[in-house]
């Protein structure tokens, strides 16, 4: 479905909510629809074709959606940028992605600033105010030009090209290879969160973390293919998520592991303060969750926490409800379409319990890596399975376990060490608030187990405490993995999506 035919049966539902500083701001189907279409005749008209890229570099907020919608309608694709980036990284994204268009706001603007490629770009649209070398978004609907559909044979459905989080180098643009279908027909986000999660147009999603990552776009146009409303945060706040579940009645929330930290850290008053009865499914992905987190949020809300195990590449996905995870904890779940493989490194397959490369058989339409044909080779094997380097292990029922990344593999003295392993022990110790483990230069062993550790609130930091980490763990594991050494710091690296960039990390330590 379209959001154009959710804006003839319900024009005034909300399709879009944004709350933030200074309030909240919506975004009904009918505006959606005229905006997205006027958006759309613009960009054609302005000399954009199919398979153009248009780049996207906003904040949350109502102008995401109709850009997504009016490229996604037009044919074109469509690359969001992390408005967190340094401008050197925004604009190594900006030129990667061969974007004939940028649409932005003032205070982003300057991210883009002095580079030549601006001068390439057909189209230059800023939101808010008026910047040198751009044109005004809000007077391209001062009038209702446009606002008619495109020519039914220009309205092919457009698509994401979105770009890896650069956890373990330069950030890669991801291709999907979808059919060319006419605008309304790509069903695939839309039938996971139909048959997966129950969603339908009386449905209410609550997206905890920002617009420019994979899920939550991909969900918020899925729900709204749906005809759902969907409430987005212009910055994630625990206390602030709970008034948004109350005050909209949310249905559905998508989360990181990160929000449910912040989440717990609130008092048992702050807590009560509103309530969550209309919570249906809770939903998080992106990064590992450490099990007495998950525990904390199951013992709060109820078994209504479900977990997805994918990656932008999109070649497979795994899931599991409250009650299996019960049962089986650690576990991301089961596949639910395709098969998955857990591979040694020449090909051959693990048996149960025993960690190798993930595998994806027929998981999906096939992804590529833009400008990277050799990227795109190694991702495949001979029988056309796909990998994006993730480590893990299934049990004798088909569940999988996540070991970590084969890139943070330690190899220490010939031996394979899983720093995913040592992280989710050492993040149970009541004096660790966030936690690293990579691996640096050892001149005998190649590699030694370093922690990097964020500590807890009260904890006094000293060569002392990282002692009492170094043998908590060795009481627990098998010493040949733990740290030989830790060192301290104020924060980690991490994504807004939580995700760790161990690669900074390595960077410094190596140097160090």
């Amino acid at each position: 479905m379209r959001p154009d035919d959710h804006a003839e049966l319900t024009p005034a539902k909300a399709a879009l909510i944004v709350a933030g500083s200074a309030g909240e701001t919506m975004l009904d189907y009918q505006t959606l629809c005229r905006r997205s279409r006027q958006l759309a005749a613009f960009l054609k008209s302005s000399s954009l074709t199919e398979g153009d890229t248009v780049a996207i570099l906003l904040e949350n907020r109502p102008e995401v959606v109709v850009a997504v919608w009016a490229a996604q309608r037009a044919g074109l694709k469509y690359t969001l940028i992390n408005h967190h980036l340094h401008a050197d990284e925004a604009f190594y994204i900006l030129r990667d992605c061969d974007a004939v268009a940028l649409v932005t706001s003032a205070a982003l603007a300057p991210l883009t600033a002095g580079h030549e490629a601006l001068e390439s770009l057909k189209v230059r649209l800023v939101a808010d105010a008026a910047v040198a070398g751009f044109s005004s978004w809000e007077k391209l609907f001062d009038s209702d030009a446009g606002s008619e559909p495109l020519d039914p044979e220009l309205e092919i459905e457009g698509a994401m090209m979105l770009y890896s989080s650069g956890t373990t180098g330069r950030p890669k643009g991801i291709c999907y290879n979808h059919p060319r279908q006419k605008f309304g027909d790509f069903v695939a986000v839309r039938n996971l969160l139909a048959n997966g999660f129950a969603m339908n147009a009386d449905s209410v999603l609550l997206v905890a973390g920002p617009l420019y990552h994979a899920a939550p776009m991909s969900w918020s146009i899925g729900a709204q293919r749906l005809g759902a409303t969907v409430v987005a945060m212009e910055k994630y706040d625990p206390l602030e998520c709970l008034r948004l579940i109350e005050a909209h009645r949310v249905t559905h929330v998508l989360m990181v592991p990160t929000h449910f930290i912040r989440m717990l850290k609130l008092s048992q008053a702050e807590r009560e303060r509103h309530a969550i009865a209309s919570l249906q499914y809770v939903i998080h992905a992106a990064a590992p969750c450490p099990q007495d987190v998950k525990q904390a949020m199951l013992d709060w809300w109820g078994p209504i926490i479900y977990e997805f195990y994918s990656s932008t590449e999109a070649n497979g996905f795994v899931m599991i409800g409250p009650h299996d995870w019960l049962q089986r904890k650690g576990s991301v779940g089961r596949v639910t379409y395709g098969k998955i493989h857990i591979l040694d490194d020449d090909g051959a397959p693990m048996p149960s319990g025993q960690p190798g490369q993930i595998w994806f058989e027929s998981a999906g339409a096939g992804f590529a890596y833009h400008k990277d044909a050799e990227k795109t080779r190694q991702a495949y094997d001979a029988q056309g399975r796909s990998t994006v380097g993730d480590v893990g292990y299934l049990d004798r029922d088909g569940y999988l376990y996540l070991t970590d990344r084969k890139s943070n593999m330690i190899i220490s003295g010939g031996v394979n060490i899983y720093p995913q392993e040592v992280e989710n022990l050492l993040a149970l110790h009541p004096a660790v608030s966030d936690i690293a483990v990579i691996g640096v230069p050892h001149h005998d062993f190649g590699e030694e187990v370093l922690a990097v550790v964020v500590a807890a609130p009260g904890a006094e930091v000293s060569e002392r405490l990282g002692q009492e980490l170094i043998d908590y763990c060795r009481n627990r594991i098998a010493h040949f993995k733990c740290p030989r050494q830790v060192r301290f710091r104020d924060e980690l690296p991490r994504t807004a999506a939580g995700k760790l960039v161990k690669r900074l990390l390595k960077e410094q330590y190596a140097a160090a």
